[in-house]
């Protein structure tokens, strides 16, 4: 029979998976079970294998099962379900590695965009061509700021599938070019945005078209950036862009929750008591 996974242990492959970019995993544990010494049992499942024991191999398929079913997409949960014994709670928990905040330029949106995004969850990297900006002193909250060379922004810094890019270089300059090489790549970040004006934005569309880009590729460039929340301010701005990666994170509309629910007019239909 596997061995026993300790809580600690369940606890550190946890957070290697978030630090170090590991291989999803899911975590089964037993809360409750009409079998004596299962309660607390739990097993560590990957797409590849199962580590760990709830105490017999028939208990160890059923929660290896509800285990990938979590990885597939679902969220945490309490199982009640049928087993040796009678009835069994198992809660499934599901680990993954924390995205990637790519913000490329480090001026005065950048500073409260990374506090935002380190907060959020997200794994912040600040990049710029400027060592006086672009350090350590003024990003406490990255996982990295890099010192780049904007004819090649991305040689240092990975672009996945996982990744949220931010383009606010300064006065704009750099983000044409940054955004040219990002459509040019054949990974596609989960995110990608640019700053700037209605009237910017056209101009950098219609050159990006005229270099060759498919405009079926623009669709998913949120430009200009962020949720119209009538920002104004560097904080402000950061806010509406930060609003706008979790909506997209999590599938979000951005639309205000009193108009979705429409908890007056509910009330306000419903017939009197008698």
């Amino acid at each position: 029979m596997s061995r026993e996974i300790s809580a600690v242990e369940a606890a550190r492959r946890a957070l290697a998976v978030q630090e170090q970019d590991a291989e999803p995993l899911a975590v089964v544990t037993v809360v409750s079970a009409p079998v004596e010494d299962a309660v607390g049992r739990r097993v560590i499942v990957t797409e590849s294998e199962v580590e760990g024991s709830l105490g017999s191999p028939e208990r160890d398929e059923r929660a290896a099962g509800l285990a990938r079913e979590a990885l597939s997409g679902g969220q945490p949960r309490l199982y009640e379900i049928q087993l040796e014994g009678g009835f069994w709670q198992l809660y499934v928990e599901t680990v993954t590695a924390a995205p990637d905040l790519l913000i490329i330029g480090a001026g005065h949106i950048a500073r409260p965009l990374c506090r935002l995004g380190a907060l959020l969850g997200f794994r912040v990297t600040v990049a710029d061509d400027r060592p006086e900006y672009a350090n350590t002193g003024s990003f406490p909250e990255a996982a990295r700021v890099e010192v780049i060379d904007f004819s090649e922004p991305f040689q240092k810094i990975d672009v996945t599938e996982r990744s949220y890019v931010v383009l606010v270089t300064r006065g704009h300059k750099y983000d044409y070019d940054c955004i040219l090489e990002l459509l040019r790549m054949q990974a596609r970040p989960a995110y990608l945005g640019m700053i700037g004006s209605r009237r910017r934005v056209r101009a950098a569309f219609e050159a990006l078209v005229a270099d060759g880009v498919d405009p079926a590729r623009l669709e998913g460039v949120h430009a200009p950036i962020g949720l119209d929340i009538g920002a104004e301010t560097p904080e402000e701005i950061a806010l509406s862009i930060a609003a706008e990666l979790v909506a997209v994170r999590r599938g979000g509309s951005g639309q205000k929750l009193s108009e979705l629910e429409h908890v007056l007019k509910r009330v306000a239909g419903k017939p009197s008591e008698p």
